[in-house]
């Protein structure tokens, strides 16, 4: 999801909406089997398309917000119910960004990141490629080898304790200009920097006015040192930007590509060449990316033979979780078991983890899937 002002554009009259609130209530099916609910719930996951500090719970909030009571923040739970409440998109970016400052210093990034796992771990999110903005963290005084120390020190901890493995994708805030691009891309390829978990390359932001050709040497750079390209597009702006992001960032997966629906030679591109779409359906209707759910493209792209893997983007922000997005999905896709099955095995395919690691993941989705159905 983007996050600068500039790049959405408040909807006359949508009023209030509450970081929690009922949006995805609306989106899931209400007359979706009971069973069907408890099956996603259960079933082995793998997440593409999640942001680092756009997976900060309320809880999670709270306990950074006692951490620096200067903040204005609330630390009680309950009055972050009122807080979490934005009246546009420009109010969003604002209490997005007062969150953001909440991420201070080291243990602050290794508290948000261990929990974000455990919140994962609920969910039964075996493996997750956690796009985090370092640029955010950096210009705001965390120095650059304390950040990669507690990420990796909390991502080696939620491997241990919750059975959630973690991967990195550092991904450049777009509407920061290029000083972003060479701090991101230096902080990706330095030997002495690197995280161990790092696997791929992003570039988030707006996409209005932000044209990806000019992050080419910065994705060059990223790819000569082993990693895969994930950049966004598509989703505020048309299939141009999508056809930019493949052309010129070589991108291996698409963030959102909403758009693509648009234009069926890219659908068919997307198709043969096997390169995948993050779809995120509820950020999708709260962003206003799509107008309403039955608009959605997912259809469109399952329809043309291209490989749709279903993610949370910025979950507590929009009241939704992966398994939400998966009921979600189901009723867009008019999916059973077996199915949803098929839709969890994309992501493990689509993912970056090792073939011996994709092979253990989908394998316990087969099993998980022939025992419930037994």
């Amino acid at each position: 999801m983007s996050r600068s002002p500039a790049s959405r554009r408040p909807h006359p009259g949508r009023g209030r909406r509450s970081w929690g609130g009922t949006l995805t209530d609306r989106l899931v099916d209400p007359h979706a089997p009971r069973d069907l609910k408890a099956f996603i719930a259960g079933l082995p996951k793998a997440e593409l398309h999640v942001h680092h500090v756009g997976s900060a719970s309320p809880r999670i909030v709270a306990e950074l917000a006692a951490r620096h009571p200067d903040s204005k923040v609330p630390t009680d739970p309950e009055a972050l119910v009122d807080y979490f409440t934005f009246t546009d998109f420009a109010h969003f970016i604002e209490v997005y960004l007062s969150v953001v400052d909440l991420i201070r210093t080291p243990e602050d990034v290794r508290l948000l990141t261990y929990e974000v796992a455990r919140d994962l771990a609920r969910q039964q999110v075996r493996y997750a490629e956690l796009t985090i903005t370092p640029f955010s963290s950096t210009r705001r005084g965390i120095e650059a080898g304390a950040f990669m120390a507690a990420i990796e020190d909390a991502r080696k901890a939620a491997e241990a304790e919750f059975g959630t493995v973690l991967r990195w994708c550092f991904d450049i805030p777009g509407e920061a200009g290029l000083e972003s691009a060479e701090e991101t891309a230096r902080l990706a390829t330095d030997d002495r920097l690197r995280p161990e978990g790092l696997v791929s390359f992003g570039l988030g932001g707006p996409e209005i006015g932000v044209p990806r050709p000019q992050f080419k040497p910065y994705f060059d750079r990223a790819i000569a040192a082993g990693l895969h390209s994930v950049p966004h597009a598509g989703e505020t702006t048309g299939p141009e930007t999508v056809w930019d992001a493949l052309t010129h960032l070589r991108a291996e997966r698409i963030g959102h590509g909403t758009s693509s629906a648009q234009d069926p030679k890219l659908l068919a591109h997307l198709a043969e060449h096997r390169i995948p779409l993050e779809v995120c359906p509820t950020s999708n209707i709260a962003t206003r990316a799509v107008r309403v759910i039955e608009e959605h493209p997912i259809k469109e792209f399952v329809e043309a033979g291209v490989i749709v893997t279903v993610n949370s983007d910025d979950p507590p922000m929009f009241g939704t979780d992966l398994n939400n997005e998966y009921a979600v999905a189901a009723r867009l896709l008019d999916l059973d078991e077996r199915g949803l099955a098929d839709l969890a095995k994309n992501a493990v395919h689509a993912s970056f983890l090792d073939e011996p690691g994709k092979a253990r993941i989908a394998a316990e989705i087969d099993t998980y899937t022939a025992d419930w159905l037994a």
